[in-house]
């Protein structure tokens, strides 16, 4: 029987695409089989930065090359974008699985699902991708997404509160609109693989609001001041209108927390506007 810690620890630092897929779709059948140990539970070896290839390029959210749909180019850089969220989302789900500790077998479960399913969506879009002409690594990309793993990686609560519910749960708002511009750019194959992620993501986001809960009620306190202190340390400035209210509302957002984010992102909004 092999450890679960080391075996996520291995492929959340592996840098070829091919081989973590591949090792994380592994790692999700071998849990399900009854394979994986987790008795190693306290040793914790820091990562600081998961493994990837070589490309792409990181810079500034603001240096991303355009995304626009309606042309070759512009289709690529779009679809390669996506493709890069959800490589990051398939190291962030291998890092909540080996990061944090002495959590229910189910947690685990989760997380390594979560990750077999985002390693899927990326091997869709990388395969679409090289039918446009571009390989995963053409265009630029940033580096959000793990640098609010890294400002979680202390405390699962934390990590539950702010990655799932608001950077996945971002994506639940936005993937209506692109499906339907990348319907407009007649690709047809790009809206199917991204319907397929839209649905995949409402329970990645449910799974987030799943553990979320769970560690509020182990640390006896209230869900929804600990969710509005998370966003005022960390994340409300990521909070933008309109929201994807019926996913979300599927995903386990409460009716208070939707009435509280959309306080928060229209303040947002106002401020932009100052």
């Amino acid at each position: 029987m092999s450890d679960l810690f080391v075996r996520a620890r291995a492929a959340l630092l592996e840098t070829d695409c091919d081989t973590k897929c591949a090792a994380t779709q592994s790692l999700k059948a071998d849990w399900d089989a009854g394979a994986l140990s987790s008795i190693n539970a306290d040793v914790v070896e820091e990562v600081f930065e998961p493994g990837r290839p070589a490309k792409p390029v990181l810079v500034s959210p603001r240096d991303v090359q355009n995304r626009s749909a309606y042309t070759l180019e512009g289709r690529g850089a779009l679809i390669h974008a996506i493709a890069h969220i959800e490589f990051n989302a398939i190291n962030l789900a291998l890092d909540a699985a080996y990061r944090f500790r002495g959590l229910p077998s189910e947690y685990y479960g989760d997380w390594l699902q979560v990750a077999a399913e985002e390693a899927y969506h990326f091997t869709l879009l990388r395969e679409h991708l090289r039918t446009l002409g571009y390989e995963y690594g053409a265009f630029t990309a940033h580096n959000g997404l793990w640098e609010m793993a890294l400002k979680t990686a202390h405390d699962p609560l934390a990590r539950m509160g702010l990655v799932p519910r608001v950077l996945e749960a971002r994506g639940l708002d936005v993937s209506p609109a692109l499906i339907e511009k990348l319907r407009r750019a007649s690709d047809p194959r790009a809206v199917e693989i991204l319907e397929i992620i839209q649905r995949d993501e409402v329970g990645h986001v449910r799974v987030g609001n799943r553990w979320y809960r769970y560690l509020c009620v182990q640390r006896g306190v209230d869900p929804l001041d600990t969710f509005r202190r998370l966003l005022e340390q960390h994340g409300s400035m990521r909070l933008r209108t309109p929201f994807d209210t019926t996913a979300r509302r599927e995903a386990g957002f409460t009716e208070s927390e939707l009435v509280m984010l959309e306080a928060i992102a229209e303040k947002n909004n106002r401020k932009s506007y100052e």
